[in-house]
């Protein structure tokens, strides 16, 4: 067994939080609690639904995946070692974090992931979720001192999430995990196809157009002091649909939902009218905030009101100065003799024929990208985009260091989540011992990992609920770093 974690942990003056670890839940125990909360009808339409969701998949012969593009699900997912055991009972859990170099364990679902995706049967995953919640309360709270549960909550439609938190926060659940995204049938498909299984989808960012209105959900969010964690993935979607790899359909997948549902919050102006409320995109890493910001930023400079209106409102183009150069030019390149008025007239523009200029400036006069968050500068941009997001990265990740680097001047919160009970972490022992190596290769500094491990935590889960980790081992350690991070703020 490796030791390197424990060790790494005693020579640290800083506690390690886990940020995203999972346990794996058993079918069974859920299945009890789902009868219990929810009644056997709507457990059995879970067992014959969601516990059989893969069965298609492997009876389907291979024409009939590629016809599909029945997406090859997930094989081989859960490791065979010696913390397999410890991913199943949550005593055990708890009794094995010293040894993993870790002080408290924010641990998320497994099976509770996928309870948040559905979209057709209400009842049913009403009925599910408040089950699970119930279950993951009951089980781990005598742990309380070294485990914090996470429940689920779906959002898929606003009003059923209300009820969710309310009962999760009932039960003394501190914090929930939900899907950013929502696929969605196209409304005027239902027009001319009346089998919603038929018609077309698109993926709902939730902050931006979406079909419904989210700020009572992110007011209840905010009032419940619960920060809104997703480790929704994209798996599934049109460009991860591969019928025979699975890889293929799972590389980046957290990232990709995780860039919609980041750009759609900013754009549409979440972040500025919640400005308390934390958001963590977990499992994703932070690569890809790293190049949404930067992307964001440049967008901004080039798009703002302002820059439109003086680098590429249509009106501005110099006619004339262009007249003089196309019959120049007439006289060499035969193609656009002839062509000066009509270009000149109506077809200037690189995407449309004949619309003139004045046509192209008129309907677009009050277009405005970034109408709904107002922001003066980049680094107002920057500050909104810091502030209210947290990127949970797992211990190999090396663009943990990307947000670190002073160079880039990204100053972005990861924080460190093991993924333990799962494929990719098949020794838990070797987590923090991994993580540290960063460290040890110079692409963190002391004060980066503690930030990663430690503090950035405490920001994103006590940040909006300073008793997040009340009656935990760190809870005095937490109290003053929550007081140096808001003393910071202030400065």
């Amino acid at each position: 067994m490796s030791t390197r974690s424990s060790e790494i942990r005693t020579r640290l003056n800083h506690p390690i939080i886990d940020s995203d670890g999972h346990w794996a839940e058993l079918f069974p125990v859920l299945f009890e609690f789902v009868e219990e909360v929810a009644g056997s009808a709507v457990l059995e339409r879970f067992r014959a639904g969601y516990g059989q969701r893969f069965h298609g998949w492997y009876s389907a012969d291979a024409e009939t995946r590629r016809r599909g593009r029945m997406r090859r699900p997930s094989y081989w997912g859960v490791p065979t070692g010696k913390d397999r055991i410890a991913s199943l009972i949550p005593s055990v859990f708890r009794d094995s974090l010293d040894s993993w170099g870790i002080d408290v364990a924010v641990v998320y679902p497994s099976i509770g992931l996928t309870l948040a995706r559905d979209v057709s049967d209400r009842e049913l995953i009403n009925g599910v979720i408040r089950a699970y919640n119930v279950m993951v309360a009951e089980l781990f709270a005598p742990h309380s001192d070294r485990v914090i549960p996470v429940g689920v909550v779906s959002l898929a439609d606003p009003s059923d999430a209300i009820a969710q938190l309310e009962h999760a926060h009932s039960l003394g659940l501190r914090q929930v995990v939900t899907g950013g995204s929502v696929v969605r049938t196209v409304e005027a498909d239902a027009e001319w196809q009346p089998d919603p299984t038929k018609r077309r989808v698109y993926v709902d960012g939730l902050g931006l157009d979406s079909p419904h209105d989210y700020d009572p959900v992110w007011e209840k969010f905010t009032e419940l002091k619960i920060p809104v964690t997703t480790h929704s993935g994209s798996m599934g979607w049109p460009d991860r649909s591969s019928p025979t790899n699975f890889v293929a359909n799972h590389l980046g997948h957290f990232a990709q939902s995780h860039h919609l549902f980041a750009r759609s919050l900013l754009l549409g102006g979440v972040t500025q009218r919640f400005p308390d409320l934390r958001f963590g995109f977990l499992e994703g890493g932070v690569g890809w905030a790293c190049s949404l910001l930067a992307d964001l930023k440049e967008h901004w400079e080039k798009r703002n009101r302002k820059a439109l209106e003086v680098n590429l409102k249509p009106t501005n183009f110099d006619r004339a100065e262009f007249r003089k150069h196309l019959e120049s030019y007439a006289e060499t390149e035969e193609r656009f003799a002839g062509k000066t008025e009509d270009i000149l007239e109506k077809n200037l523009d690189q995407l449309e024929c004949d619309i003139t200029q004045e046509a192209l400036a008129d309907r677009d006069r009050d277009s405005d990208d970034f109408a709904l968050v107002k922001i003066g500068n980049k680094d107002e941009l920057r500050r909104l985009f810091r502030k209210n997001f947290y990127f949970g990265c797992e211990a190999d990740d090396p663009m943990t260091a990307v947000a670190f680097d002073p160079r880039m001047k990204m100053h972005l919160k990861p924080v460190l989540g093991s993924d333990i009970s799962h494929f990719d972490v098949v020794d838990a022992s070797g987590v923090v011992g991994e993580a540290y190596g960063l460290v040890e290769a110079g692409l963190l500094t002391g004060e980066n990992f503690r930030d990663f491990t430690f503090s950035n935590a405490v920001g994103l889960f006590a940040g909006m609920n300073p008793d997040f980790f009340k009656g935990t081992i760190v809870e005095d350690e937490v109290a003053r770093e929550l007081e140096a991070l808001r003393a910071k703020e202030v400065a």
